[in-house]
């Protein structure tokens, strides 16, 4: 088991690693839009701003585990408006050019630091 860690991505803002290695697998925590320094500027942004932030996360902390979005079978993505659906769609459709994982979409009622929008992913390693 490898726990990854990488300075182009935030700090996990609690007890918990950026992902986790385990078996070819990289299984990353939710990202939200925290620049890679962990300010929350972008979380006063609309969710297309905030999406676009999470799924360079994501791939910042893909590519430390030595895999990519290329890689992703899976992803949850954490909504605390089921209206903004289409928006993130259209975001998350441009990160996965190349392919389409497995998903599921919650609503939440809330999510840390009230962002908007959360994503985690399951991925190969290269």
């Amino acid at each position: 088991m490898k726990f990854v860690q990488t300075k182009q991505a935030p700090s996990a803002i609690g007890p918990y690693s950026q992902a986790v290695v385990v078996n070819g697998m990289v299984y990353t925590s939710g990202q939200i839009a925290l620049t890679p320094e962990g300010s929350d500027e972008l979380l006063n942004e609309d969710v297309i701003v905030q999406t676009e932030c999470v799924m360079k996360n994501l791939e910042a902390v893909l590519v430390e585990a030595n895999s990519s979005l290329n890689k992703v079978v899976k992803t949850t993505i954490f909504l605390t408006d089921m209206n903004s659906f289409s928006l993130v769609n259209e975001v998350y459709e441009k990160a996965f050019k190349k392919h389409k994982p497995a998903r599921a979409t919650v609503a939440v009622k809330t999510l840390p630091k009230n962002a908007l929008v959360e994503i985690d992913a399951i991925a190969l390693v290269k």
